[in-house]
């Protein structure tokens, strides 16, 4: 299975996906894609296999991902303060990957009706659903 994980700012959330898929599904290629260097550098360094910066990264990891995971704001463009552009989000939501989503609150982004969970809570709930996706 080939997993892109994306995310910005600091890539807490990043980080903490990818040390989970890796415990979960250690035979799954992940490759790491960050808005901003740090962002990259964080989910690298948690095991990414492979990892890469901006926009295009984004474009071209969509293409040969067969599960794309993140918070929710990777597929609204100008969210996460901005780092999202519309061509990722585009990217993102017309890709034929299954996306698997995490409800954040932030950045002028409210999901209503979800539970206000922790991100351990979030990120076991995005283990739970990719096991259903197991070949």
């Amino acid at each position: 299975m080939k997993i892109l994980v994306v995310d910005a700012q600091g890539g807490g959330i990043g980080k903490q996906l990818v040390t989970a898929i890796k415990k979960n599904f250690p035979d799954a290629a992940i490759t790491a894609v960050g808005t901003n260097s740090t962002a990259t550098s964080a989910m690298l360094k948690a095991g990414a296999d492979c990892a890469a910066t901006g926009e295009n990264a984004v474009i071209v990891g969509c293409r040969k991902a067969d599960v794309i995971v993140g918070p929710i704001g990777i597929v609204i463009a100008d969210s996460l303060c901005g780092e999202i552009t519309p061509a990722m989000a585009l990217a993102i939501g017309q890709s034929a990957a299954k996306r698997i989503l995490i409800p954040i609150n932030h950045c002028d982004n409210v999901v209503v009706g979800v539970d206000n969970l922790n991100i351990s809570d979030l990120i076991r709930n995005v283990i739970e659903q990719m096991q259903h996706l197991k070949p």
